[in-house]
């Protein structure tokens, strides 16, 4: 038996080896579900296998890997929505990662309350610190509509963080369990 592989294995090892991580963490902002990021980024990655023999620009891979995970994370959600279980404000006890702040679960929760298309607009903007322009390129989008998914964003994600807010008896100042 032979070990088939490609001349550009080895170049997209090293690719896989030195970003899968931080593409992880943009899935993870956008989903909010590290099983849910894994499968996103490796779908966004075999995409980009696929692609790169193509790729003429490899200068730009770190900025067209992030777009694939992005519309895969798209892509997702437009489809998911007809295979959803069918979902309830009672949102199950999550139990806090070790070292990460109430402040940043309740951040999260209430990102993942935001719609898709403008919580990938929070995500890249703040998130990978994105301007509105690359942004807009990331999405396929005008400028414009990055500022008006940006500011509606912004508007769902207060609203949530608020209604988390009003839920906690204490605020939220107490909320993880020891």
């Amino acid at each position: 038996m032979t070990n088939a592989s490609s001349p550009w294995d080895g170049e997209f090892s090293r690719f896989f080896a030195e970003r899968a991580p931080n593409l992880r963490a943009t899935a993870y902002m956008l989903c909010g579900d590290w099983h849910r990021a894994e499968d996103i980024t490796q779908a966004a990655l075999t995409k980009l296998y696929v692609a790169w023999p193509k790729l003429a620009r490899h200068d730009a891979l770190v900025p067209y890997a992030r777009k694939v995970v992005i519309r895969t994370f798209l892509a997702e959600n437009r489809r998911l929505w007809r295979r959803r279980e069918r979902l309830t404000h009672d949102l199950p006890e999550q139990t806090a990662h070790e070292g990460e702040s109430e402040q940043r679960m309740l951040v999260r929760a209430a990102l993942s309350r935001v719609p898709p298309r403008q919580r990938a607009v929070l995500v890249l903007r703040y998130w990978e610190d994105l301007s509105v322009e690359q942004t807009a390129s990331v999405l396929g989008c005008s400028n414009g509509t990055v500022k008006s998914q940006t500011a509606r964003g912004l508007a769902a994600l207060r609203r949530a963080l608020a209604q988390s807010q009003a839920a906690v008896p204490d605020g939220g100042e107490h909320c993880v369990r020891r």
